[in-house]
């Protein structure tokens, strides 16, 4: 057996769970980030005009299958081609990354513990519980200065599928987290406790 533990982090849209990832790759660096948002299905069509044509909070968004069949190539110890996912474009790119196995996986997304499939892999579950005010203001920030979107068109798909989203998906696997971090990254006294758990499995041969 090669021992390989992954590490699911979930948590609403601007949680803090990325941060949570950049904190622990200050100290170990040697583990493999997977990333949710890569596995979204195609939605061309997708503009500022008609923003929630696609409901991107909705665990159907993802390609569940893919993702689950990747985990489990991955616990075996095998190499896989991860998908990328142009925001600006909303649509999976064609260039894939071969990415290869380590002892410790990050599994990182809103919605990584919808699927009891997918969940059941995690070895360890942490759930970024951040106030909804704090979430929109990150969100808002990301998507004018990273992909291309208006105000109103974040606020218009954050009204009518996020925010509603949020609560019918995503805050209620909260139950299933084995540690529930507030404030994400900037949650000193959680780190402290999480990596040299983290740490532990890395270096273990």
């Amino acid at each position: 057996m090669h021992g390989v533990k992954i590490i699911g982090i979930s948590g609403g849209s601007g949680s803090g769970k990325t941060t949570i990832v950049r904190k622990i790759s200050e100290i170990i660096p040697d583990f493999l980030f997977i990333p949710q948002d890569n596995y979204y299905k195609s939605a061309e069509y997708i503009n500022n005009k008609n923003i929630t044509a696609f409901n991107f909070d909705h665990p159907e968004a993802f390609d569940n299958e893919l993702i689950l069949k990747q985990l489990k190539t991955l616990k075996n110890f095998k190499a896989v081609d991860m998908p990328q996912y142009d925001f600006v474009h909303h649509r999976r790119m064609d260039q894939y990354i071969k990415i290869e196995p380590k002892k410790l996986i990050i599994f990182e997304g809103i919605m990584i513990f919808f699927d009891k499939r997918i969940r059941d892999l995690l070895d360890l579950k942490l759930f970024v519980d951040t106030p909804d005010d704090i979430r929109f203001i990150r969100r808002l920030k990301r998507d004018t200065t990273e992909r291309g979107r208006t105000v109103e068109s974040v606020i218009q798909q954050y009204l009518e599928v996020v925010r509603p989203g949020h609560y019918e998906f995503i805050e209620p696997t909260k139950m299933y987290a084995d540690l529930i971090i507030p404030e994400g990254g900037f949650n000193q006294n959680a780190l402290k406790v999480l990596i040299p758990f983290l740490k532990n499995i890395s270096d273990q041969d």
